[in-house]
């Protein structure tokens, strides 16, 4: 369907291109005395574009009483063929159209994310009944029933763990980038992912109630309380029309020279004052486009103008959401640090665990070399793993898999861990032959751009905050390396919407910018929702008004300042076409302006304006 659609729009397009060339072609002619046909050339212009124009104010002025700048237009290309002056209705109504080309490329359709959220949600699941198994519609789980999740299903319902271990993938809903331990008496989210161990649950909330069915809502509501910007031309119309009337009746009684009043109208047409807010957006997502930006709402730099917070996710967003290893403590004399590092390693070998594999590929990137292939390997879910590497039985995991096994944990290297953890890492302790032997500490990537993208943003006036589902440590250690003073963490998508209602209730505009999926409703709510194309997730970028294709965030800055360069180069455009109607206007009123040639000089702003807005195009912020 979403096909089919883009079909019809992209052929209704080449029908208005193809349409406006055969008005320009038959202007053309008209102005060299080309005249095939028995009637004026001009006609050709005056019913492809001017009919159009013609019915579309007649129809919002009866059904709704809407006061448009379609309705001088209509005016004045009916006065003028009256007159006989078809070359300049032929011209006005060419112009015209020409805008409402330029601003119909201008704004891309939102592609919602909302049906991909729909299929992220289970089908079905797996119900105990008695000593049976059944799968069964996910939709037909009452609260209380008894659901079993094996290993890589999707949580159909949100409940509470009652039997078993796991390793949950949560970031559809947190963003974390580490899957989270379970055990009996944790709740667990539909729409998340069961990484290692299966495990049994009982249901505490299910159909629209769940989880998954709350951000689908979210992103529903976060969409329809976006409100859409009026183009500048139409919210004048209403003073433009009467301006113009006024004008033009006024002069006609006064002279009794109907030409006057026709010519009038003419030069009042707003063609220029149309074209001053597409051709400048148009302009600006194409050198945000060189700059690694796909700009999907075309008002967005607009609306991106006038923010003065930019809310940022964390993981994927000012991280790269890869693991590294940061460290590796040896408690033990005969274990050095590379040693220890290779042991730990080699026992993670074939975990399937994000952690593991980090592991596996950091050692590799820092010290190269083999591995030596495990002898024997057990995943151990929520807990960690144990092998036997070069006849040596390694354990890698949590302090709760140390202490099962009877390995003492120094307090000195407890201390170690709990500042690992204060700078928000992860840590893996490691034990070598019944011995406590050590640690790893793993924490996300800090991308190298993202701390002079936040001095520039704080340089250009607006706020950054930290908005993030991670933990409260991991947060403020990575805002603390950006420069980011305001923190908020442990956020689900309800909440990140939350605060971004908050800051615009007080008035202050915000630019969202995330990647996972939990952000979604944040990007559809807030004023402007900028996606990370490359790391972040569909769902994310179909509800962002703008994509940043290669996730280079160093260019937000010139984003930003780009947006308020734009504003200014359609205010210098709106400005000067104003100007020029009444300076037109004076020169119709005393009869020095015709209607034809009043075309011309109106129309030869309106090339004015298209040229001080092509200048957007190679433009580029001075930091």
């Amino acid at each position: 369907m979403e096909r089919l659609e883009a079909l019809l729009e992209w052929g209704g397009t080449k029908r208005e291109i193809a349409c406006l060339a055969a008005a320009g072609a038959a202007l053309v002619g008209s102005l060299l005395g080309w005249e095939p046909f028995p009637f004026p050339l001009a006609w050709v212009a005056i019913v492809l574009c001017g009919l159009p124009i013609l019915l579309e104010a007649i129809v919002g002025l009866v059904t709704a009483f809407d006061i448009k700048a379609d309705l001088l237009v209509s005016i004045a290309l009916v006065a003028s063929v009256i007159i006989g002056e078809e070359f300049a209705a032929g011209e006005v109504a060419f112009i015209m159209q020409l805008g409402a080309l330029l601003e119909d490329l201008t704004v891309a359709r939102a592609r919602a994310g909302i049906e991909k959220l729909v299929h992220l949600t289970p089908r079905t699941a797996r119900c105990l009944r008695g000593d049976r198994e059944e799968i069964v519609p996910a939709e037909a789980v009452q609260v209380g029933d008894l659901l079993r999740v094996l290993p890589g299903e999707t949580i159909p319902v949100d409940g509470v763990i009652r039997w078993g271990e796991t390793s949950v993938n949560q970031a559809v809903m947190t963003g974390e980038s580490l899957p989270v331990d379970k055990k009996a008496g944790d709740q667990v989210s539909s729409g998340t992912v069961n990484q290692f161990g299966s495990f049994d649950m009982e249901a505490t909330k299910v159909g629209e109630d769940s989880s998954i069915q709350r951000m689908i809502r979210l992103v529903q509501s976060a969409d329809a309380g976006k409100a859409k910007i009026v183009g500048i031309a139409d919210r004048w119309a209403t003073w433009i029309v009467v301006i113009a009337l006024t004008a033009a009746v006024l002069t006609g009684l006064v002279t009794g020279e109907v030409i006057r009043a026709v010519t009038i109208l003419v030069v009042f047409c707003p063609c220029a004052l149309v074209l001053a807010t597409p051709t400048a957006i148009m302009a600006a997502i194409g050198n945000a486009t060189k700059h690694g930006f796909l700009v999907r709402e075309g008002d967005a730099l607009e609306r991106l103008a006038a923010v003065s917070r930019v809310v940022f996710d964390k993981t994927g967003t000012l991280t790269t959401g890869v693991l590294q290893v940061t460290a590796v403590e040896s408690l033990l004399p005969r274990w050095d640090r590379e040693t220890l590092y290779r042991l730990g390693a080699a026992a993670e070998l074939r975990s399937e665990h994000p952690l593991g594999r980090a592991v596996v590929r950091c050692f590799r990137q820092e010290l190269g070399g083999t591995l030596p292939q495990p002898e024997e390997f057990r995943m151990l879910p929520g807990r960690g793993v144990q092998a036997m590497v070069e006849g040596r039985p390694v354990l890698a995991g949590s302090r709760e898999l140390m202490e099962e096994r009877g390995l003492a944990l120094p307090p000195a290297l407890l201390r170690e861990a709990d500042r690992y953890r204060e700078e928000g890492c992860t840590v893996i302790f490691l034990g070598v032959e019944g011995q406590t032997a050590g640690l790893l500490a793993l924490a996300d990537t800090l991308r190298e751009t993202a701390a002079p993208a936040v001095a520039q943003l704080k340089k250009a006036g607006v706020t950054p905050v930290l908005l993030t589902g991670d933990h409260e440590n991991a947060a403020a250690r990575i805002a603390g390396r950006v420069g980011i003073d305001q923190v908020h963490a442990g956020c689900r998508p309800e909440e990140k919407l939350w605060w971004i209602d908050r800051y615009q209730e007080q008035g202050e505009p915000v630019c969202m910018v995330g990647d996972g999926i939990n952000d979604a409703p944040a990007l559809k709510r807030a004023r402007v929702g900028i996606a990370m194309g490359g790391a972040g997730s569909d769902i994310a970028v179909d509800a962002a008004d703008i994509a940043l294709v290669n996730d280079e965030i160093r260019e937000l800055p010139h984003l930003l300042r780009l947006s308020r360069r734009m504003m200014a180069t359609i205010k210098g455009n709106l400005a000067f076409s104003l100007a020029l109607n009444f300076a037109a206007i004076l020169l119709a009123i005393t009869g020095l302006l015709n209607p034809v040639v009043g075309a011309l000089v109106h129309n030869a702003g309106s090339v004015l304006v298209i040229l001080h807005s092509a200048l957007l195009l190679g433009w580029r912020s001075p930091a």
